[in-house]
């Protein structure tokens, strides 16, 4: 939304005023009483299923209060536009990334506006994305381990090629490909562009540690390379999501070298056939637990994350996951239910019943369906021990 707000501003030329309610820990009421006090032509909110529900009230309540406000919603949510523009008070939803398709609905387009992303050139001809004195040090992730702050949040690249039967931003914001048959775009900012950005924040908000956000920092050497290179001149520690086999392994070392501190990587699975048939993550377990050697021998932090509850999935299987985790050292993880979220090959599984790329998906009677990865986890964590401690008995 950082980067749709000095978008906008930049192509508009109207006011532009950024409000993150949970950075500011602000309730409904409060946040109700600022649109209130505001002539504000549009608000734009972006949303997904886990929050929907919450989020839809809210649309009814600055509608009831504010009639002559346009309401424009974004994000994953916007892959059910048709639904959300027959059932609520909403002027127009941008699927999609939404920079391009905010400018069309201040412009004057209603309805549902289709994919409009960014090329290459124009994010690297964009203005930096919106940072104030208000928001710029509310935002932080203990994890890898090392993180310090005041941290910055930023991307170096949009969108990953891989097609992870969950991941809701490659299948609904970079790219519109819902069963996995699609084409997922993935483009990567300049050298140039980011050490300027980079440079500039720390200089304004004094950043102690930088964390890059991207669905997958390290698509590629070239990439890889190029930042390092940059953040060897910005001269403060950084950390990044990666995967654990998309660059030479030599590299990990130049990432310690410049800076990097620690990575996330995604897992997913312990269990091959799951992470091959279910989850279509292309990944070799044998080798993700080398690569976290050679990433601990660098002297870099890895944190891991994990799913369970997959279609399709058994009971066995999830246990091999926790079998895999501690033969990897890590030093912190994630661990949560499988959420489906709309716009996601999960959520297509849903309603058509098979996938073409996903083999093993199978919505077996005892599958969880749930929105919510934190309630999911919770639910699946009793059934694995019940189920443990019947096959002990």
């Amino acid at each position: 939304m950082g980067y749709a707000a000095t978008y906008a501003e930049r192509e508009t030329g109207g006011e532009i005023v950024f409000r993150d309610s949970i950075a500011l820990r602000e309730s409904y009421d409060s946040y109700i009483e600022f649109v209130r006090t505001q002539p504000f032509d549009f608000v734009v909110i972006e949303s997904a299923s886990p929050s929907w529900e919450h989020d839809s009230d809210l649309i009814k309540r600055i509608n009831a209060e504010c009639p002559w406000t346009k309401i424009i919603v974004t994000g994953p949510i916007a892959s059910q536009a048709d639904d959300i523009l027959s059932r609520l008070p909403v002027y127009a939803c941008v699927r999609g990334e939404y920079e391009k398709g905010v400018v069309r609905a201040v412009d004057g387009e209603s309805g549902k506006i289709e994919f409009d992303m960014l090329t290459v050139d124009e994010m690297n001809a964009a203005p930096f994305p919106y940072f104030d004195a208000t928001y710029a040090h509310r935002y932080w992730d203990g994890n890898p381990k090392g993180s310090v702050a005041p941290q910055a949040h930023v991307w170096s690249s949009r969108g990953c090629p891989y097609k992870c039967i969950f991941c809701v931003w490659p299948a609904t914001m970079t790219g519109n490909d819902p069963d996995g048959l699609g084409k997922r775009s993935v483009r990567q900012y300049s050298a140039e562009y980011m050490e300027a950005f980079l440079f500039e924040l720390v200089a304004n908000y004094g950043f102690r540690t930088i964390y890059f956000d991207d669905d997958t920092f390290n698509l590629g050497d070239r990439h890889v390379e190029r930042m390092c290179a940059v953040m060897r001149r910005v001269g403060i520690p950084w950390s990044a999501m990666c995967r654990a086999d998309t660059i030479r392994p030599e590299l990990w070392q130049e990432m310690r070298d410049s800076g990097c501190f620690g990575v996330k990587i995604g897992f997913e699975s312990g269990n091959q056939y799951v992470i091959d048939s279910i989850v279509n993550k292309r990944l070799n377990l044998e080798r993700a637990r080398e690569t976290v050697g050679v990433i601990k021998k660098a002297g870099m932090s890895v944190h891991g994350t994990f799913t369970y509850g997959l279609p399709g999935e058994t009971v066995e299987q999830m246990q091999d996951t926790k079998r895999y985790i501690a033969t990897l050292g890590l030093d912190t993880l994630q661990e949560s239910g499988c959420a489906e979220i709309e716009g996601t090959p999960l959520h297509t599984l849903s309603q058509e019943r098979s996938l073409r790329k996903y083999v093993g998906a199978k919505l077996t009677d005892d599958y969880v369906r749930e929105r919510d990865g934190r309630v999911k986890f919770d639910r699946l964590s009793t059934v694995i021990q019940v189920r443990s401690e019947r096959k002990e008995g």
